[in-house]
């Protein structure tokens, strides 16, 4: 007998239909599975094969050939076992294919024949709901995180037993209720009110978080630049519906198994430690998973140390601080995962930490250049921000003055935002951090003087081109700031402020 079953597989993040046909017949008792399979999916033929027969159905001696559609696309992951089951027993008649036809069913089996959590349930849950699919048969420990996209109907199983007695039943109309998106608002355990002095630096993250601008911390040790990190995500405005359910894929296709991970408020903050390789930063793997850039997609990225990760580490970063995604090439194809995301980076100024007070700083200047030069100029090219620290005051510790706390200034940064994305709408991009160089003169008018003031700089510096159109965009969101039009001698000074430090430090090199 011939039956079909559909189930998904992940490529990236995106899930790819397969269709799972199985079919029993006469002949040579053998056991094949077919259709451009990896090594896991291969091995679902003895884990299939021991789990039903511990679960009371023992295969019979006939010639059962399983073959998974579309060819041209390699079958990977731990969903399919499931699939697989379900489409032998529908040919032997245990269960009723055309029941089954109209739901997609993953599932990773045990040898007991209990059934084990998958990577990609929410993806593949909002696939089924596009293709107006009846539900999703998921194991029990993926029926949660699947029921954050209230989309579709979701059943969970937790054997196969419980499989088959659910197809015997039928289905409920009361499936698994929809996860519930929690709190209005992102609840943090810090705040920006806790940070002391540097007025410069908060006010940099302000233009950063409302600009989407990426952020470069330069300063000694103790000068609080891992403590604004940190705190970066509180004046970020929350995540919207849309953006929650992508960062919701991306951890599910990750992996990560706690249901708090799913259709959370709070932006992602990751801050992955210097030794990190580049394939963890990247992603891929022989089991594709996304990477550190990925998961900050529509959050954070701190690499607090700049200068000591690996510069294959550093480079990894330019394509996707340019085009918002990560290209990862294989022999068989090729994955591409959205990482969009802020970049907020901290450095100390130099090896000992404290250049460029002389009285402290023990460097030469052949091994402060060794150190400044770690971080290139290309990669630096796409950083619009940087900012010096100075070492906290006495005064600064136990000033009694307050200061604002981030649900203010992310009051504020929520202002700017809307106004960007009113200027930008139909365009493809919301912040002024990805004008394109096309569209630069026509969003970064300019006063007279400013521009005028603007060329000589250009000159001055001896900018690159990359490098000076970061300084007009950084300029527009400063003057969004402050609600004026066009972009005025102070905004672009203030920009300059910002994106001259730099030149300080790398003029070394």
């Amino acid at each position: 007998m011939y039956s079909y079953i559909y189930t998904a597989v992940i490529l990236g993040i995106e899930p790819i239909p397969v269709r799972v046909e199985a079919d029993v017949s006469e002949g040579m008792p053998q056991f094949d599975m077919v259709g451009y399979l990896s090594g896991e999916v291969k091995e679902a033929r003895e884990r299939v094969r021991t789990a039903l027969n511990h679960s009371g159905y023992r295969l019979p001696p006939k010639k059962i050939t399983i073959n998974l559609t579309p060819a041209n696309v390699k079958k990977s992951g731990n969903g399919c076992d499931l699939p697989v089951a379900a489409a032998i027993l529908s040919a032997l008649g245990v269960i009723d294919q055309e029941l089954l036809s109209h739901y997609l069913i993953m599932g990773e089996v045990g040898l007991d024949g209990s059934i084990l959590p998958v990577r990609g349930a929410l993806a593949a849950a909002i696939m089924a709901s596009e293709k107006q699919m009846h539900g999703v048969i998921l194991p029990s420990a993926n029926a949660r995180e699947a029921a954050v996209y209230a989309g579709i109907p979701i059943y969970p199983v937790a054997s196969i037993s419980h499989f088959i007695e659910l197809c015997y039943e039928g289905f409920p109309k009361e499936a698994v209720s929809p996860v519930t998106t929690g709190k209005m608002r992102a609840d943090y355990p810090v705040d920006f009110s806790e940070i002391r002095g540097q007025p410069l630096a908060r006010l940099g993250a302000e233009i950063a978080a409302s600009g989407m601008h990426n952020l470069l911390l330069i300063g000694p040790p103790g000068s609080g630049k891992s403590m604004l990190a940190k705190r970066m995500p509180t004046i970020l405005p929350d995540l919207t519906l849309e953006e929650k359910l992508e960062v919701s894929k991306i951890y599910s296709v990750y992996g990560v198994g706690e249901e708090e991970a799913y259709l959370r408020n709070e932006r992602p903050f990751r801050a992955p430690h210097h030794t990190i390789t580049a394939r963890a930063m990247a992603g891929g793997g022989s089991i594709p998973r996304p990477g550190e850039i990925s998961l900050a997609h529509h959050g954070v990225l701190f690499l607090d140390e700049l200068t000591e990760y690996d510069s294959h580490v550093l480079e990894i970063l330019r394509e996707p601080l340019e085009e918002k995604r990560i290209h990862i090439s294989r022999v068989e194809t090729t994955i591409s995962y959205p990482a969009d995301f802020l970049l907020l980076a901290a450095m100390n100024p130099c090896k000992c930490g404290y250049y460029p007070d002389m009285n402290r700083c023990t460097c030469t200047v052949s091994s402060l250049r060794r150190y400044i030069n770690r971080v290139s100029r290309p990669l630096l090219d796409r950083i619009d921000l940087c900012v010096q620290m100075s070492s906290l005051t006495c005064s600064d510790l136990w000033s009694e003055r307050p200061t604002e706390d981030s649900e203010t200034i992310r009051k504020r940064v929520e202002t700017v935002q809307k106004i960007q994305a009113e200027r930008f709408r139909g365009r493809g991009y919301l912040f002024n951090s990805q004008i394109p160089s096309g569209d630069i003169t026509a969003f970064c008018r300019m006063e007279q003087d400013a521009s005028a003031l603007a060329w000589e700089q250009y000159e001055k510096l001896q900018m690159t081109a990359r490098g000076f159109y970061k300084l007009l965009r950084v300029s527009r969101t400063i003057a969004d700031m402050e609600q004026s039009e066009c972009i005025r001698i102070p905004h672009f000074q203030k920009a300059l402020l910002f994106r001259g430090l730099d030149k300080s430090y790398w003029k070394l090199g």
